[in-house]
C-alpha cells in the first residue's frame, strides 16, 4: 500500500484539513449511510487483521518470550497503581456438541459431558497460580466466559466455576460480567446460576435465521429459541443482551440479512455485533470446506449486505460505535464510544480498559500491556501442565518500544476513528514510515491528516482495518507470502 518516494509532508496536506473534519465530521455513533465505490472495494478488499491486539498473534516474536518473563510482567502490571482500579479476566470454555462450519473459534467437539468437572477444576487451579502472583486480592472489573459454547457446561458447573473465580476477589459495582451462549442449549437455570454471581451481560449467537444458511453452516436454531432465552434473561434482570449476526455466509442473500434483522428487531437487544464472515479454511481445516467457494457472496455483494443491514439497524435506533458493532443509546458500549473511553482487546470492543487481562483455559490469551501470552491449545496438554502447578502458556510476545507506540495509534483508530501524535512519536522511523503509507489512503478520501492528527472519513470507516495496516510495521516488514487473515470486506 505504500507509495514509494512520497514525502511525509505530502500525506499531511492532501484531501483537506483534519481540523475541519474533527469539527464537522462523523464521530463514533454519529454516522450516516454510506455508499462505497466499487473501485475502492476492489482495491482494498485484501486480507488483513481485525486488530484485537498489536502485534497480531502471527507477528509475535516467540523467541524472546518465556513463561518466566510473562510471570514477571503480570506481577509488575498488577502492582502498578492503574491496576488497582481492576483487572480483566477471560475464561475460554472450548466445548461444543456440534460443529458450526462458519466458526473460527478454538473449540473441541464432544457430547461427553464428563469433561466438564476436570476442566473447571483445571481453570480454578490456573487462577490460583495467578492469584499467588498478586500482592493483594484482585478487583475483577471485567469477567467474560467465551468459547466454544459456555452453555455446553451445566448450570452446576458454571456455578462452581464462577464461585471459585470470585471467592476472595473484590467485585466493584461497575463491573462488566458477561458470557456467550447458544440459544439451543441455554436454559433459565444457566441464566439464574450466572446472574447470582453478578453476570448481567449475555451474548447470543444468532448469525442468520434463513433455513438455507443455517443448513449450510450447520447451525439450526429457530427464532423461538432466541426469543425464549432473551425473554428469560430480561425477566431475571440482565441489563445488556447482545446478538451476534454474520454477513457474507454461504447461501446468504439480501433477503436472508433483511429477514433476519426484521425478525430480531422486536426483541430489541441492547447490542448487535454484525460481523463479516472470516473465511479461513487454510487455518481452520475441513469445517469451513463443507460448502463451495462459489456459495459465498463476492466482496461487493458482501459489502452490500453490510450496508443494507447497517442502514436497517440505524433506522431502528442503533448507533455504529466501531467496526461491526452497534448499540442503543443507553448501553455502556455506546456511552464509552461517545466519551472516548471505548477499548478493544482479545474479547472485542469493551467499555472497560484495564492494564491486565488474565486469560484462563485452553488457548486463552492474556495481556499485561507490555506482553502477551497464550495458553496451550491442546486440552490434555493444558490440563497436564496446570495440574502440575505450571502456568500453561506456550507462546507469547514481549512488546518493545516500537510495538507500544504503534499499538497506541492502532487502538485509537479502532476505537475512535482518529489518532494524534507528538514530536516524540515523529522521531521514531517506523511511525514516520506509517505516515508515508497513509498517502494513498488519503488520496482515496479514506483519511484526512494534518500536522499531528488523523481522522478517518465517513467513507473510510469501512476500511479502518486497511488504515490500521498502514501502522502495522510487523506486517509490512514481513510481507507474508502465506494467507494469514480473512479479507477486509
Amino acid at each position: 500500500m505504500k507509495t514509494p518516494g512520497v514525502p511525509i509532508q505530502s500525506s499531511l496536506t492532501q484531501a483537506g484539513s483534519a481540523k475541519h473534519l474533527r469539527e464537522s465530521g462523523a464521530k463514533p455513533g454519529e454516522s450516516g449511510v454510506r455508499e462505497t465505490p466499487s473501485v475502492l472495494i476492489e482495491k482494498y478488499d485484501v486480507p488483513g487483521p481485525r486488530y484485537t491486539s498489536y502485534p497480531t498473534v502471527p507477528a509475535w516474536n516467540v523467541e524472546r518470550f518465556s513463561a518466566d518473563a510473562w510471570r514477571e510482567r503480570v506481577q509488575g502490571t498488577f502492582a502498578r497503581a492503574e491496576s488497582r482500579g481492576g483487572i480483566s479476566l477471560y475464561v475460554h470454555l472450548p466445548y461444543c456438541e456440534s460443529l458450526c462450519t462458519f466458526c473460527g473459534c478454538t473449540k473441541r467437539i464432544t457430547r461427553n459431558h464428563r469433561v466438564e468437572r476436570p476442566y473447571v477444576e483445571a481453570v480454578l487451579r490456573e487462577w490460583d497460580l495467578y492469584r499467588s502472583l498478586f500482592c493483594e486480592p484482585p478487583k475483577l472489573r471485567e469477567l467474560h466466559f467465551g468459547g466454544g459454547t459456555p452453555t455446553f457446561f451445566s448450570p452446576e458447573s458454571l456455578d462452581a466455576l464462577a464461585r471459585g473465580l470470585l471467592e476472595g476477589a473484590q467485585i466493584p459495582p461497575d463491573r462488566e460480567f458477561g458470557f456467550e451462549a447458544h440459544p439451543n442449549s441455554t436454559t433459565p437455570e444457566h441464566l439464574e446460576a450466572l446472574k447470582a454471581h453478578g453476570f448481567e451481560r449475555l451474548s447470543l449467537g444468532v448469525q442468520d435465521l434463513d433455513p438455507r444458511v443455517q443448513d449450510a453452516i450447520n447451525r439450526i436454531q429457530p427464532l423461538e429459541n432466541v426469543a425464549a432465552v432473551t425473554d428469560a434473561a430480561r425477566r431475571l434482570g440482565y441489563k445488556s443482551i447482545n446478538f451476534d449476526l454474520v454477513y457474507g455466509l454461504p447461501m446468504q442473500r439480501m433477503e436472508s440479512v433483511t429477514g433476519t434483522i426484521e425478525a430480531i428487531l422486536p426483541l430489541a437487544p441492547e447490542r448487535i455485533a454484525f460481523y463479516g464472515y472470516a473465511h479461513v479454511p487454510w487455518i481452520k481445516g475441513v469445517g469451513q470446506r463443507k460448502f463451495r467457494e462459489e456459495d459465498l457472496p463476492s466482496g461487493s455483494e458482501k459489502l452490500r449486505l453490510y450496508q443494507t443491514g447497517r442502514a436497517m439497524l440505524e433506522a431502528a435506533g442503533y448507533s455504529d460505535i466501531g467496526m461491526d458493532h452497534f448499540a442503543f443509546e443507553s448501553d455502556s458500549l455506546l456511552i464509552a464510544a461517545r466519551n472516548g473511553t471505548l477499548h478493544r482487546n482479545f474479547m472485542g470492543y469493551t467499555p472497560v480498559h484495564t492494564l491486565l487481562t488474565v486469560g484462563l483455559g485452553m488457548s486463552a490469551i492474556g495481556d499485561s500491556w507490555d506482553a502477551f501470552a497464550q495458553n496451550e491449545k491442546d486440552i490434555p496438554r493444558y490440563l497436564e501442565r496446570v495440574m502440575a502447578g505450571q502456568l500453561p502458556v506456550f507462546r507469547g510476545h514481549v512488546l518493545d518500544s516500537e510495538d507500544k507506540l504503534l499499538r497506541k495509534h492502532i487502538l485509537s483508530l479502532m476505537c475512535r476513528f482518529e489518532t494524534e501524535w507528538n514530536d516524540r512519536d515523529l522521531e521514531h522511523p517506523a511511525f514516520r514510515e506509517s505516515l508515508e503509507r497513509l498517502a494513498e489512503l488519503e488520496a482515496d478520501g479514506l483519511v484526512c491528516v494534518d500536522s499531528n492528527h488523523l481522522q478517518v472519513t465517513e467513507s473510510g470507516r469501512t476500511f479502518v482495518r486497511n488504515i490500521c495496516m498502514a501502522f502495522d510495521a510487523r506486517l509490512w516488514r514481513a510481507s507474508p507470502e502465506s494467507r494469514l487473515f480473512s479479507r477486509v470486506i
